[in-house]
């Protein structure tokens, strides 16, 4: 310790400045490292900064004399120059650790180099459909949204609030989504009403735009007298279509029903069911995106028994990521224990903002 001590004490003022000043220029030599991206649009004009994502047509990228980030539209990307290293999804579902090479973007067409195969791969713009750029942190992989509704009346003092949020995470070869949406009614002369529906699931790409699906989803129903539903799901899909403008795709598989109603239906369930869905994404109709998905679950161990569940949102984006949403949920149960209902839907009109 006293060798230690003495090693300190025998290290110059000068030296300290001087090591300073080197940890200051390789910082800024790091920054900007970081922020050489280059693109050159097809009205010419020219964006100096760093490329953080494509993603349904998108581009962002972030420069350094300006406080928000840019946001251009794939297709009128002209030439980009990167020397960074990115996750590339192609339309056809291959996922790669790529750099996008000096002027790749030129007529269409676009050089790869794939940093794992150490190959170049030859491409057009049109068959990019994700651009992530791998060193990026937890965070910027995140994808969230909250939006929330109240409905007020002073007959019956009615009262109504609505909340539909989201929760997403993108890794190179798996992502994570996961939701949470409610409703809650009050009135006078009147029980309270509640819906309460979540899910997680976990997705795991393969080649050719394939993957494996596993996820649970949780419902709470009032009106079909259901304390709580409980399904887990294993099931195998490909996307049919993966372009810019939107993705199309389904799903086919098993699961677990585990159901729960109220003590007067005296109807507790456990099942095993199939299913298959579909799942619709639109997302270049200027500022309107549409999700849209539908799923049918014939029981396996309950004779003529099938369910079905249809989910879909209409967003409007607003300035500063605030939008406006429309959701609608629709389940159907063929057959329901004695006294509760077939079917239920929801109509929820939100205001919200994303990360």
């Amino acid at each position: 310790m006293t060798h230690t001590k003495n090693w300190l004490s025998n290290i110059t003022p000068r030296f300290h400045i001087t090591l300073f000043w080197v940890v200051c220029l390789c910082c800024c030599f790091n920054a900007h490292a970081q922020k050489n991206d280059t693109i050159i649009l097809k009205n010419k004009d020219r964006l100096i900064g760093e490329i953080k994502e494509m993603d349904k047509g998108v581009l962002i990228i972030e420069t350094d004399y300006s406080d928000s980030d840019f946001n251009v539209k794939w297709l009128d990307i002209k030439q980009l120059n990167s020397k960074q290293t990115f996750l590339i999804t192609l339309r056809n579902g291959d996922r790669l650790n790529s750099m996008l090479q000096t002027d790749s973007i030129n007529g269409g067409r676009v050089v790869l180099y794939d940093v794992t195969e150490k190959k170049y791969i030859y491409t057009s713009v049109h068959d990019i459909v994700y651009v992530k750029s791998i060193k990026q942190g937890f965070i910027s992989r995140l994808d969230a949204s909250l939006s929330i509704g109240v409905n007020l009346t002073q007959s019956n003092n009615f009262k109504q609030f609505t909340m539909r949020s989201t929760l997403g995470y993108t890794a190179n070869y798996w992502s994570m989504q996961g939701s949470y949406n409610a409703i809650k009614t009050k009135q006078d002369n009147s029980n309270d009403i509640s819906r309460t529906d979540a899910s997680l699931g976990l997705r795991v790409f393969l080649k050719r735009d394939y993957f494996l699906n596993l996820s649970g989803e949780l419902l709470q129903n009032d009106e079909q007298q259901l304390d709580l539903r409980l399904t887990t799901k294993l099931g195998f899909g490909k996307y049919f279509v993966h372009t810019n403008k939107l993705y199309f795709g389904g799903v086919i598989g098993v699961a677990w029903n585990n159901e729960r109603y109220e003590p007067i239906l005296n109807s507790d369930r456990n099942s095993a069911e199939a299913f298959s869905g579909i799942e619709l994404n639109m997302f270049d109709i200027k500022d309107f995106s549409l999700l849209t998905n539908a799923v049918v679950y014939p029981s396996l161990t309950e004779k003529h028994r099938v369910r079905s569940d249809i989910k879909l949102d209409l967003k409007y984006d607003l300035p500063l990521e605030f939008f406006i949403k429309f959701g609608f949920t629709y389940n159907y149960d063929r057959r329901p224990p004695e006294g509760a209902n077939k079917e239920d839907y929801v109509l929820q009109a939100t205001f919200g903002w994303e990360l």
